[in-house]
């Protein structure tokens, strides 16, 4: 058997630009349809064979078996999706889709909008994103700004934590292991007469590798803390109107490797630092025409906030950030018949950051965007649905940015072949910090990209085998980059920069193909594989951009006894890169492998069990950082 997972998210940062969250009653849906509902795609519950984008979809199931702490490792299975980390769990860590930049992704908490605006590149950190009361994840490759704004170049992630739910329900998960990691979580949910309410909490530690590579001299352990907690509320007020209620803290601290004096060469430090990221979400949902038009008016406050610290140094605090958001957002659905529909919206959101090194003066500047979209789905016939979209963003920097979408999926024989097509385009603005820091540009213009996929999913047997294959293409033109300056330049961009500035110098392409394998032979046994190949290059040199392998391999296996016990295993594998712009410094590809198990002991306890990187591979996805090695976990889930 297998128990409910439902955990604490141990995740959440500030929103960088706007977005709205779904409803909670189109989050529910997609949550318990497994992958035949996605929502992310057009911002609404649809159909799968009626997207023409192309999605994964990771489900409650593949989560709770995989038993992963971080998300990363569960994206790391994802077709077009590579990633890099400073260290082990808890280390700085970054997404890249199709091999775009980290900060040219959106990242979503159950629809809301989580990148983080005092960074220097506006992106998220996957860092602190573990792998708690998140039931279900949603990746839209592509670029994607008609409906999700701005930094939607590479694609959108969505995270989609556990519901409330009717039953009076308990959950909770505790385990230990390698190098004395710890983690407990527990949730809570029920319903009580017009109130739904789901509420939880976690903690995880552990003492971690060397940030260093041990490979390369590194020999103290740099450990990792975080404690979350968060919670959930739906009001049913009348048959047609409901208020929803959404609330996370969580406090992460993990100790860092740095660049000590005299020799300022990276090695073991004693350096720490803290997040901690809040989010608080209401929203009124209103259904009129008999539930053919829902309107959402929601207001999001969002902050994350960075502390940096070294003992050895004066002053200690090296360096101090915080970013918040406040924004506004409606956002209307419209079901004309059953053949159109269409998704409309406006949005408001005013985003703040400061910022400060080595106890030095601070920069201060907040901004507004206001935004307006539309996108209208047509179904002429059985079996061919038809999107197209439009979005107008105006920032009070850059000035303003249309964007527009088309795609369209047709199935010829009812779902058992699948022909996609899509063609976005995206923009990113440009950073506060890239703006308004001691480095900033204020001409600066948004980035801004067109991106193309088409594609083929047929299943035979029913649905006892699907195999996939897609072929994308993304350009990606003013991408900004940082500009070394002379200290006495007396023309050009560097005049008064002697410590460089950041301006739109970038051309970037990435082409590949992807192709998926799923295999059910019985409903007891699960074979899912990926095969990604992504060219990404910088357009003015020729050369590979930096830490982008242009190959992936993975395979997922899983499969239950009768009797009650659960055994699986994947593979992944990823192919050379280069740690830099200039293809200098090689990283080489390397295999993991991991396998676990669980058995249940009653209808409400199960243990369960792994071993990571069973080969103990040694890697490094950034040069000289090091990579946790072999490891096994004991734990036990219960379910009442």
């Amino acid at each position: 058997m297998r128990l409910p997972h439902s955990l604490s998210a141990l995740a959440l940062a500030a929103t960088a630009t706007p977005a709205a969250a779904q409803t909670a009653d189109d989050l529910t849906r997609s949550i318990e349809a497994d992958r035949d509902i996605v929502v992310t795609a057009s911002r609404t519950d649809r159909d799968r064979d009626e997207i023409g984008q192309s999605v994964t979809v990771i489900t409650a199931q593949e989560i709770e078996a995989r038993q992963s702490q971080a998300v990363v490792d569960l994206l790391r299975t994802v077709p077009g999706v590579t990633f890099t980390r400073n260290g082990g769990v808890g280390s700085a860590a970054g997404l890249n889709i199709r091999g775009a930049e980290t900060d040219q992704n959106v990242v979503l908490i159950d629809g809301v909008k989580i990148n983080d605006p005092s960074g220097v590149g506006g992106g998220f950190n996957f860092g602190n994103l573990l792998v708690g009361n998140i039931r279900r994840i949603e990746v839209v490759r592509g670029s994607q700004s008609v409906l999700w704004g701005s930094q939607a170049i590479g694609g959108v992630v969505n995270l989609l934590t556990a519901p409330p739910t009717d039953a009076l329900g308990v959950n909770a998960r505790a385990e230990y292991g390698w190098r004395d990691t710890a983690q407990a979580v527990a949730n809570v949910s029920g319903s009580f007469g017009p109130v739904a309410a789901s509420a939880g909490a976690g903690w995880f530690r552990t003492d971690g590798i060397s940030s260093f590579s041990e490979a390369r001299g590194g020999l103290e352990r740099d450990g990792y803390e975080q404690f979350g907690a968060n919670a959930k509320l739906l009001v049913t007020l009348t048959d047609t109107l409901s208020l929803d209620l959404r609330g996370y803290h969580a406090d992460s601290t993990v100790d860092a490797d740095g660049f000590a004096p005299p020799s300022f060469a990276f090695g073991d430090t004693r350096e720490t630092a803290t997040t901690r990221e809040t989010i608080g979400y209401a929203g009124i949902n209103l259904s009129l025409l008999g539930g053919r038009f829902r309107n959402r008016l929601a207001f999001a406050y969002t902050r994350t906030d960075r502390d940096g610290f070294d003992p050895a140094g004066s002053p200690q605090v090296t360096f101090e950030a915080e970013g918040e958001n406040e924004r506004f957002e409606y956002q209307g659905i419209l079901d004309l018949d059953d053949a159109i529909s269409a998704t409309f919206g406006a949005e408001t959101e005013r985003s703040r950051f400061a910022a400060a090194s080595f106890g030095g003066p601070p920069d201060i500047a907040d901004v507004r965007i206001t935004s307006f979209y539309g996108e209208a789905t047509v179904k002429p016939f059985a079996g061919l649905a038809l999107t197209g979209g439009v979005r107008h963003d105006d920032h009070e920097t850059f000035g303003s940015a249309t964007t527009f979408a088309a795609s369209g999926a047709y199935s010829p024989n009812d779902g058992a072949t699948l022909i996609r097509a899509s063609y976005g385009e995206g923009f990113r603005a440009p950073s506060l910090y890239q703006l308004f820091s001691i480095y900033g540009n204020r001409t600066l213009d948004a980035e801004r990209s067109e991106s193309f996929d088409a594609g083929v999913t047929q299943r035979l047997l029913g649905d006892t085998l699907e195999l996939a294959a897609t072929w994308f293409r993304r350009d990606t033109r003013n991408q900004i980059d940082f500009v070394f300056c002379p200290p006495a330049a007396t023309t050009g961009i560097c005049v008064d920069r002697p410590f460089g500035t950041y301006d739109n110098i970038r051309l970037t392409d990435a082409e590949g193909v992807e192709l998926a394998l799923t295999m059910r032979p019985t409903s007891a046994f699960t074979l899912m594989g990926q095969y990604s190949f992504i060219d990404a290059t910088n357009r003015a040199t020729g050369l590979a951009l930096a830490r982008r392998p242009r190959e992936t391999f993975s395979v997922v296996a899983d499969y239950a006894f009768a009797f009650g016990l659960d055994l699986g295993a994947t593979l992944a594998h990823v192919g050379d890169s280069f740690d830099d712009g200039g293809n200098l410094n090689r990283l080489d590809g390397y295999v993991l492998a991991d396998i676990r198990a669980a058995i249940a002991l009653t209808d409400a306890i199960e243990l369960y069990g792994r071993v990571e990187n069973l080969f103990d591979e040694r890697y490094e996805t950034v040069r000289l950082y090091g990579t946790p090695g072999r490891a096994a976990y004991a734990g036990v889930r219960l379910a009442m």
